[in-house]
């Protein structure tokens, strides 16, 4: 009768290990984001697509529920989930690496097997930030201006720019979501991507893209405003600048991952 002892013991994962990088490295993953973009522009451009007309819809939704007040906060949110839309992005720029040409049936195909991985836990923690920045943003209009509902944009926007309460509204508003930004970017700058890419727990990939942040202050910084920065550029007009953004920036961001986590062995 075999016995415990009598069984192969396996070893432990080996975790993650970072390193730092420069700016002179985000410039590269860059221009690398570029260059995949066009080795393969039409796929790049359907997941952009699909993030561009995602914005169009929750803006529509907004405007059709009398809610045109929340339109920029709800916007602005949206840069919370980007990285979980530009999963697929992540195989294609891998693709690339390897020497394939990726292909849109591939990469659902990876998308589909993601299901069974840690994927879906890193894209409830983006999605639970975004629930969390709205409802802190309910609370600071109830602190600051008070339950009563703004009839249009153009008034909310007065009483925001005009009035006292309101300026403090938006300065604590802009503070708390900067705070709540930078948490979920330390958390998921280099998490997607090293899930698509290893067999890791969730919690794994937190903590090594935390400690790639901490290793490159500066330059993860550099990263998370040149990607806000062209999201917001993209968003003008009508989103349809994210088409091409978004996956540039997905592809960037695998560039990103790979300096700053060590290939496995």
């Amino acid at each position: 009768m075999a016995t415990v002892l009598d069984r192969p013991v396996q070893a432990a994962p080996v975790a993650p290990v970072v390193r730092a990088i420069s700016f002179a490295d985000v410039k590269e993953a860059l221009f690398a984001g570029v260059e995949d973009f066009n080795r393969a522009p039409v796929i790049g451009a359907l997941l952009g697509a699909v993030y561009a007309f995602g914005g169009i819809f929750l803006l529509s939704c907004v405007f059709a529920l009398d809610l045109s007040y929340l339109a920029y906060p709800l916007l602005a949110g949206s840069v919370l989930i980007g990285p979980f839309v530009a999963a697929g992005l992540y195989d294609v720029s891998r693709e690339i690496e390897a020497g394939r040409q990726p292909t849109l049936k591939g990469v659902m195909s990876t998308m589909f097997a993601q299901r069974q991985r840690e994927l879906g836990w890193m894209a409830f923690v983006t999605i639970f930030a975004f629930i969390i920045w709205m409802y802190q943003v309910r609370l600071l209009l109830a602190l600051f201006l008070g339950y009563s509902s703004f009839g249009t944009l153009n008034e909310f926007l007065h009483v925001v720019f005009t009035t006292q309460d309101g300026l403090t509204f938006l300065a604590v508003g802009h503070v708390v979501g900067a705070a709540l930004a930078l948490g979920l970017f330390s958390l998921t700058v280099v998490s997607f991507p090293l899930l698509m890419d290893r067999d890791i727990d969730v919690v794994t990939a937190m903590i090594t893209s935390v400690q790639a942040v901490i290793a490159s202050p500066g330059p993860m910084i550099a990263w998370g405003l040149i990607v806000v920065a062209l999201l917001a550029a993209g968003s003008v007009p009508f989103f349809l600048g994210l088409i091409v953004v978004l996956p540039v920036l997905g592809h960037a961001t695998w560039h990103i991952y790979r300096k700053a986590v060590v290939p496995a062995a």
